[in-house]
C-alpha cells in the first residue's frame, strides 16, 4: 500500500507540474502582448468569469442541468446496450448481421443525430436526451461485445468444467471476466454522451441552460474570457465524473482480478 501511495503521490505532483507549466505558459503569453486580450484573455479574466458565474449561480444552475441531462442519456444508452451487447456476443448469426451496422453508426458523428431529433422531437429536453443516447449507445454496446468474444476460450471452459453452464456460466463466469474490457468501454461511452450533449447544447438555444448553452453565450457576447472560463469548466466536470464515478469501479474490478492497482 506504501508503495501505491507513492506512486499516486508522484503522478499527481507531475499532473500539478504540467498545469503550472501551461499556466505559466499562458499567462507569459498574454503578457507578451502577442495577441489582443479580446482574443486571448490573460488567466486573471477567466478566473475572474468563473467566480463571478459561480457566486450569481449561473456556472451552478447550469452545471447541474448538463450532468442531470448527460447522467439520464447514458442511462438509458447503457440499459440499452449492455443487454444489446451480450445479446450480440452470444448470437453469432445475429451478430453478423447487426455488428457491422453497428459499427458504422458508431463512427457517425453524434451531432448529425440532432437533425433527426430535432424532426421527431422539436426543439425539447426529448431531442437532447436522444441525441446522448444515440452518441453513447453503439460505443458501449461494441465495448460488451467485444469485451465477451475476445476472452480467452479456456475461460468458458473451466467454467463448465466447475459446473457453470447456461445463465450462471454468462453471470458469474464470461461477464466478471469480461468487465475490465466493458468499463473501458463504458468510460469511452461516457466521453461521447459528454461531447454529444455540448454539441446538442450549443445548437439548442430555447431550453434550459446548460454549460453548452453558456459557452455560445460567450461566442455571441464576443467574450473570449467567457469562452475559455467555459472550456475549462467542461473540461474540469469531464474530470471529476471521470475520477469519481469511473475509478473507484476501475480500482475494485483491478483489485478482484489481483491487480494492485488505483
Amino acid at each position: 500500500m506504501a508503495a501505491v501511495r507513492t506512486s499516486l503521490s508522484k503522478a499527481w505532483l507531475w499532473r500539478l507540474l504540467l498545469i503550472l507549466v501551461l499556466g505559466s505558459a499562458w499567462y507569459i503569453t498574454t503578457r507578451a502582448a502577442i495577441w489582443p486580450p479580446y482574443l486571448v484573455p490573460p488567466p486573471s479574466d477567466v478566473f475572474d468569469f468563473i467566480k463571478s458565474s459561480t457566486t450569481d449561480g449561473t456556472l451552478v444552475g447550469a452545471t447541474i442541468t448538463s450532468i442531470a441531462r448527460a447522467a439520464s442519456g447514458f442511462a438509458i444508452a447503457a440499459l440499452i446496450g449492455l443487454p444489446t451487447g451480450l445479446l450480440l456476443a452470444k448470437v453469432t448469426w445475429l451478430d453478423d448481421l447487426i455488428s457491422p451496422a453497428v459499427g458504422g453508426l458508431q463512427s457517425l458523428p453524434s451531432i448529425c443525430w440532432f437533425p433527426l431529433a430535432l424532426l421527431w422531437f422539436g426543439m425539447s429536453e426529448a431531442a437532447v436526451l436522444f441525441v446522448v443516447v444515440m452518441g453513447a449507445l453503439f460505443a458501449i454496446i461494441l465495448a460488451v461485445r467485444s469485451g465477451v468474444r475476445n476472452l480467452p476460450p479456456l475461460t468458458g471452459r473451466a467454467g463448465v468444467m466447475l459446473g457453470a453452464r447456461g445463465f450462471k456460466l454468462w453471470w458469474y463466469v464470461l461477464l466478471p471476466a469480461s468487465l475490465p474490457a466493458i468499463l473501458a468501454g463504458m468510460r469511452q461511452a461516457w466521453a461521447f454522451a459528454w461531447r454529444s450533449l455540448m454539441a446538442a447544447e450549443l445548437l439548442s438555444q430555447s431550453l434550459k441552460v446548460g454549460i453548452g448553452h453558456v459557452l455560445t453565450t460567450g461566442r455571441d457576447l464576443n467574450d473570449m474570457a467567457m469562452v475559455l472560463g467555459t472550456i475549462v469548466i467542461i473540461l474540469v466536470l469531464g474530470l471529476l465524473v471521470d475520477r469519481i464515478a469511473f475509478r473507484p469501479i476501475e480500482v475494485f474490478i483491478a483489485r478482484r482480478w489481483g491487480v494492485d492497482g488505483a
